[in-house]
């Protein structure tokens, strides 16, 4: 199989860059091997993480038509109040963390309508779900991609070859240059790096999972490993794993967390700012993607909450360059499993229901972990720490890069490692997305367009979430398009001030913002 471009995994990243080079006119070969597009919105059950200012600037275009395609589904086809009808910042779960926390089916049907007019031309194909298992290269470039899926294997050739897969698997079998882990200080200079690398302490996964709460008693049978994880208690966490308490992420002292199902709130008074408060004290509220009372009266039985939580943070070991990184994914489910089994029984909550039918998975947990932390290329520049701390940059806000290629903001936000360390929180300015983190110090025609970009350990906590990893792929997307039209290379366009600037003009011309205005951040 042929085409302009190939962009192998189908998750923000990837459909961001697709639709980057659809839009500008090429033909491209999409895969993902999971049975839903859209990655940690949708097959790994996340809400959106957002910035603060994301209804007015600091997205592109297409995001927020993503955005505002997500609230028209809702509009269109379910039961809201008049009053939710209405809102014009319609938040259907009336979540804490986000301002737009749903349903993922929705996205899936709003990504697939976002793709729908491509396929149908023929321009775009999608293979689905295959994953990669071999490449050729020639020199530095990558010739061929060898997928797999569904009984059989193709193999699939371009021009261009984006890596928008979750934990950048094209890296190891291109034989890209990539990091893992934390790098040492003496190589970046980050505050919060350790002396000498650590490349297999990465950030815990989760697989995460919806619940509602009715009557009746819904307990699951007991998890094989239940009894292992109700005692396991990591040295820092102040607790066992399965209770209410653990640390909390910006302070690190040891808090209690409450949890209430179907309290009496009222959905559309939530005001999801994360500068105010990170609004993860009432756990059930915190990432509620379907509030009852949006909706008319007796449609939902009760709200829908996803559990992304810290009990469920799977620290035994990496999923990453290991060999057994299978049966790390299968004791992260246990583990959701049997937090799930402690609330219902140890809690006193038996009336909590399992929605597999809300993840679209068999065994009702999210199709697929969620991933926080990827292999990431040997960039020809890496944004590290000091780049964007607010306690170094203070008022003068981050880094300006002359390459930018698009916006991001979120607290530098590291969840508990393998190796063992606790929360990683740190204050961030709203940042730039360079060029230089993009291209590979090597290999001319291979591009991140996931959580793969040139970043540490530290700055991806902060680069990693959903509006940023969107730019990132649209950018990269984008940039092989402008190549493909110019006859160059992605290299040269970060070398000649001429070509920056025309492809920047490209990237402002579809909605992609280069730059802040004058906000601080938190």
């Amino acid at each position: 199989m042929t085409a302009d471009a190939l962009v192998v995994g189908g998750g923000l990243g990837g459909v961001a860059a697709a639709l980057a080079l659809l839009r500008a006119g090429r033909t491209v070969i999409l895969t993902e091997e999971y049975d839903w597009l859209g990655g940690q919105l949708t097959s790994q059950a996340v809400p959106p993480d957002e910035h603060s200012w994301v209804e007015r600037f600091g997205v592109t275009a297409s995001y927020r038509a993503l955005r505002e395609g997500i609230r028209r589904y809702y509009r269109d086809h379910y039961p809201l109040t008049e009053a939710a009808r209405a809102k014009r910042e319609l938040n259907p779960g009336g979540g804490h963390v986000s301002r737009l926390c749903h349903e993922p089916r929705v996205a899936v049907a709003v990504i697939e309508s976002m793709l729908a007019p491509y396929r149908g031309s023929g321009r775009l194909r999608l293979l689905q779900p295959y994953r990669p298992v071999a490449a050729v290269c020639d020199g530095d470039r990558v010739t061929a991609v060898r997928l797999s899926g569904n009984g059989q294997e193709v193999w699939a050739s371009a021009p261009y070859i984006l890596d928008a897969t979750e934990t950048g698997e094209l890296l190891p079998l291109t034989g890209t240059e990539y990091v893992t882990g934390f790098e040492p200080q003496s190589e970046t200079g980050e505050p919060s790096a350790p002396a000498e690398a650590q490349p297999d302490n990465m950030q815990a996964i989760s697989v995460c999972f919806a619940i509602d709460h009715v009557d009746g008693d819904h307990t699951i049978d007991k998890p094989e490993t239940y009894d292992f994880w109700r005692e396991y208690q990591p040295p820092f966490w102040g607790d066992r794993l399965l209770s209410w308490r653990c640390p909390h992420p910006r302070t690190l002292e040891i808090m209690e967390r409450s949890f209430t199902p179907n309290p009496d709130d009222d959905p559309l008074l939530v005001e999801a700012d994360q500068r105010v408060s990170p609004g993860d004290g009432n756990l059930w509220t915190f990432r509620r993607i379907a509030a009852r009372r949006t909706f008319a009266e007796g449609a939902y039985a009760s709200d829908i909450t996803l559990v992304n939580w810290p009990m469920i943070d799977y620290l035994e070991g990496s999923v990453i360059d290991v060999p057994d990184a299978e049966q790390h994914v299968k004791a992260a489910r246990e583990l959701s499993r049997s937090m799930l089994y402690w609330m219902q029984t140890e809690a006193g909550f038996p009336g909590l229901r399992l929605r597999g039918d809300i993840t679209g998975s068999a065994d009702g947990l999210a199709q697929a972990p969620y991933i926080r932390e990827s292999r990431r290329i040997r960039a020809l520049y890496t944004v590290v720490e000091q780049d964007l701390s607010l306690a170094v940059r203070g008022d003068k806000g981050a880094v300006g890069y002359p390459d930018s290629v698009g916006v991001g903001m979120y607290r530098i936000d590291l969840h508990p490692s393998t190796g063992g360390d606790n929360y990683i929180d740190v204050a961030s300015s709203p940042f730039e997305i360079p060029l230089g983190a993009l291209l590979p110090q090597r290999m001319t025609n291979l591009l991140p367009a996931c959580k793969n970009i040139g970043t540490t350990h530290i700055t991806n906590g902060a680069y990693r979430l959903h509006p940023v990893e969107w730019n990132i792929g649209e950018a990269a997307g984008a940039l092989a398009a402008f190549c493909l039209d110019r006859e160059t290379t992605p290299h040269a366009v970060r070398e000649s001030e001429t070509l920056l600037a025309d492809f920047q003009h490209r990237l402002t011309r579809e909605g992609v913002e280069l730059r802040w205005p004058d906000v601080t951040g938190y």
